[in-house]
């Protein structure tokens, strides 16, 4: 202020402006940067989807990240322009994704809304139902980590170059990314067993040990013993487990065109520089897609022996369909409600009346090859058309929930379908004390306090008071145990995973018991990062470096280090400077003592002309 004071008026209010200019204009950008951050497909997920959100902290990505990144990229683009659908390439530029660095989610986020989707960063592999569920809301999960120099071909780990890289470019094709939030709608409903729960949390942790620094071999060796182990058990195969296969031999690994000359679609592939050249060898078996690759498994450590080709996108969603009506959700039944209590988990069952319970299923009887009575234990909710009952939630249904389903014995007509008048006539009705008498034994006995019915005028719950509920002699509903509110459903026509209502559960506590593992930073590392760093701006902005000290520096203190080189050899020869032979030479010799990198050098030495 003093200076200003002591300032002729003029430029007085010359400073006021230029501080005025500034602060707002930072404000501006400010403000234009949140408008860029989300999206509003974003805005509108679900907490319990929230919940496995993280931040994507651009800063954390390291220059030897992104010359990994950069790596992979070039090489992919120069050779997947010539063996990936059409739609990849092209999508690469509509989503947004450089070949120079990685890519940031506000950016994708901003260029994604145009074609209707979104992204979001997460923490390495999240559950199968909350991923597909992502889908279903047109966001694509990103794990925004990036795989190690170690494991630059391939990793078990979800990394942001077979989501960013892989998943992303594909869907600004309209019938494929119809079909990944067709995918996601219908895979998120599918019902687990307790297996799967078991094998995501084994697969989990193996990816984020192989992709973690140093992690002892014994620690990997457990691991893998118990991935092994999990999966070579005998078990019946979920609905989670055969649409997770159709994922995998689609979304992840698929190839689309002929037999004879496919093309690649499928993430896994796309991201994978040692896996899209394999794939295209005759070592690996081509299969026409189709649902048989539902039952086939797939080991997620390994190239995958065959593949499945579809001859266009619209197929996959033939495909889909066509499982879909094996599914529990279509089917309901008998079947549908003992898939629910096998999973142990939260589902839900529809009544043929659109009334829907929701709860963990421990119990079934049947008569004839159809439920009878249905039961779950602990918070249960009752909904309609997935919104929740006005006081049917957990907190009233706390303990659990039990009705019959089915017709009453004798009687042709089923509750839900009678009118008013044969209401009356079979005294089911308010106020009238009733023994119902049900297929399968199951009885009902006690006072009709009032009924609820739905849109279209049919019953839907009746509640009973003094009431008893009896299997033979066994006591299912006790009058001391309060009111008893009876499901009205003559079948069970849908049942599926998670509840009808979102709201009526606490999901938000649902999330993996492993987090992935950051790198350490020791001062070698350090030192190499700068050394990266310093070519990376030589190339992009001209600041010139000593190259050939850095070079010496590689060849003393990084001697297995080799992407490095690499950039140096690409940096010499752009700007042909004298120090391309020592790099080419230093390269010659790290192809002879280190042969298990041999063919990535040829490949970046390839990519010079």
């Amino acid at each position: 202020f003093s200076i200003i004071i002591a300032t002729p008026i003029s430029i007085t209010y010359w400073i006021l402006v230029k501080i005025y200019y500034f602060y707002y204009s930072e404000k501006l950008e400010l403000i234009m940067n949140t408008s860029i951050e989300t999206n509003p497909l974003i805005e509108r997920l679900p907490q319990h989807l929230k919940q496995f959100i993280k931040p994507q902290n651009y800063e954390d990505y390291t220059p030897i990240n992104q010359a990994v990144w950069r790596y992979v990229m070039r090489k992919n683009v120069s050779y997947l322009s010539k063996v990936a659908h059409h739609s990849y390439v092209d999508g690469l530029k509509k989503t947004g994704i450089s070949i120079e660095n990685i890519p940031s989610m506000y950016g994708m986020n901003r260029i994604l809304q145009e074609i209707g989707w979104a992204a979001v960063a997460v923490d390495g592999f999240i559950p199968p139902n909350a991923f597909m569920e992502f889908q279903a809301y047109n966001v694509l999960v990103i794990a925004s980590d990036i795989r190690q120099l170690e494991n630059i071909e391939y990793t078990p780990a979800p990394d942001i170059i077979h989501e960013g890289a892989g998943h992303a470019p594909i869907i600004a094709n309209p019938e494929y990314a119809e079909y990944l939030r067709r995918f996601g709608a219908i895979g998120c409903k599918a019902i687990s067993s307790a297996h799967d729960y078991e094998v995501y949390e084994a697969i989990r942790e193996l990816s984020i040990l192989e992709e973690a620094e140093g992690t002892p071999e014994e620690e990997l060796k457990r691991v893998r013993n118990l991935v092994d182990e999990l999966q070579a058990r005998v078990t019946e195969p979920s609905e989670m487990a055969l649409i997770r296969n159709l994922h995998w031999w689609t979304v992840e690994y698929g190839l689309i065109g002929t037999v004879e000359n496919p093309k690649i679609y499928g993430a896994g592939l796309l991201s994978s520089i040692g896996e899209s050249e394999w794939c295209m060898t005759d070592k690996v078996k081509k299969l026409p897609y189709s649902i048989e690759a539902a039952y086939q498994s797939f080991d997620i450590t390994k190239p995958q022996p065959q593949l499945y080709v579809t001859p266009n996108f619209a197929y996959l969603n033939r495909v889909l369909e066509e499982f879909a009506n094996t599914m529990a959700i279509r089917k309901g039944g008998l079947e549908g409600v003992e898939k629910l209590i096998k999973s142990k988990a939260l589902g839900t069952i529809e009544l043929s009346t659109g009334l829907q319970i929701s709860g963990i299923f421990t119990n079934v009887l049947q008569h004839n090859g159809k439920p009878t009575y249905i039961q779950t234990s602990g918070p249960t909710a009752l909904a309609f058309r997935e919104k929740e009952i006005l006081n049917h939630g957990t907190t009233y249904h706390s303990e659990g929930f039990g009705s019959p389903i089915g017709k009453l014995k004798g009687i042709n007509l089923a509750i839900e379908d009678m009118s008013p008048r044969d209401l009356e006539a079979y005294d089911i009705f308010e106020g009238k004390v009733v023994t119902l008498e049900f297929e399968g034994d199951i009885t009902v006995s006690g006072e009709i306090v009032t009924g609820m019915r739905n849109i279209q005028g049919e019953i839907v719950l009746i509640q009973f008071k003094n009431c008893t509920v009896k299997h033979l002699d066994t006591i299912l509903f006790d009058p001391s145990w309060g009111t008893y509110d009876m499901a009205i459903g003559k079948k069970v026509v849908s049942a599926f995973s998670g509840p009808a209502d979102i709201n009526s559960f606490d999901l938000i506590t649902h999330v993996p018991k492993t987090t992935t593992i950051k790198p350490k930073i020791s001062e070698s590392r350090l030192a190499l990062e700068k050394m990266y760093q310093q070519i990376r701006d030589y190339r992009e902005k001209d600041i010139e470096v000593n190259v050939e000290d850095i070079l010496a520096q590689l060849k003393n203190n990084h001697p297995k280090d080799w992407l490095l080189t690499l950039e140096i050899a690409e940096i010499a020869h752009t700007k042909q400077l004298a120090i391309k032979d020592k790099a080419l030479q230093r390269l010659d010799e790290l192809t002879k003592d280190r042969p298990e990198i041999a063919h990535l050098i040829k490949n970046g030495l390839e990519l010079l002309n």
